[in-house]
């Protein structure tokens, strides 16, 4: 069976695209570019800086015609997350629309799969992702993760000693396994 376009013509409505809305809010971890369009999370800059980071607005700058009760119940999850209250940030997003290819995908779907406070190597990951030869692909797809947190890729770890490369850094990826490693176990 294959799907078709809905016909459009008289009686039938379009929806207007929704219009994402970019905010930069500031976190334990320096500040956040998060991107939303309606429900999805499209997007987390982890301390953008430059003309990336001019695409976010300074929370305190929001317009209140742009803030909304789901805007705040995010970044409350963030806030949450990132003080250790929260486990998991569920949030909705597509991989699909963000036009990564199918590996891309299928290694970040990996990397979302691995629980709070555990870790997982680039090798697990390849694996799991089905390229057992492919770690260093592995590393490059996370390194660009346009959902760190959300799809939480500082999980994944070399296999050496180290944590290996992050795309908010290093110093980031320590502070954030430490502390899931510290609230994991008091639970």
């Amino acid at each position: 069976m294959s799907q078709t376009e809905p016909a459009t013509g008289a009686g039938t409505e379009v929806t207007p695209p929704v219009e994402p809305i970019r905010v930069l809010i500031p976190s334990s971890i320096g500040a956040l570019g998060l991107e939303l369009e309606g429900e999805l999370i499209r997007r987390v800059a982890m301390a953008p800086v430059g003309n990336d980071r001019k695409l976010f607005t300074p929370l305190a700058d929001l317009k209140s015609t742009d803030r909304s009760d789901w805007l705040d119940e995010v970044i409350g999850r963030f806030s949450e997350y990132l003080a250790g209250a929260r486990r998991q940030l569920d949030l909705k997003y597509d991989l699909g629309t963000l036009g990564l290819p199918p590996f891309s995908r299928r290694v970040l779907r990996e990397a979302a799969k691995i629980p709070y406070g555990r870790t997982r190597t680039y090798q697990q990951i390849a694996t799991n992702a089905g390229r057992s030869d492919g770690y260093r692909q592995v590393l490059s797809v996370l390194v660009a993760n346009p959902l760190p947190l959300v799809v939480p890729c500082h999980r994944v770890v070399t296999t050496k000693s180290g944590v290996g490369s992050y795309v908010g850094g290093a110093k980031r990826k320590k502070a954030l396994l430490k502390m899931e490693e510290k609230n994991f176990t008091l639970v």
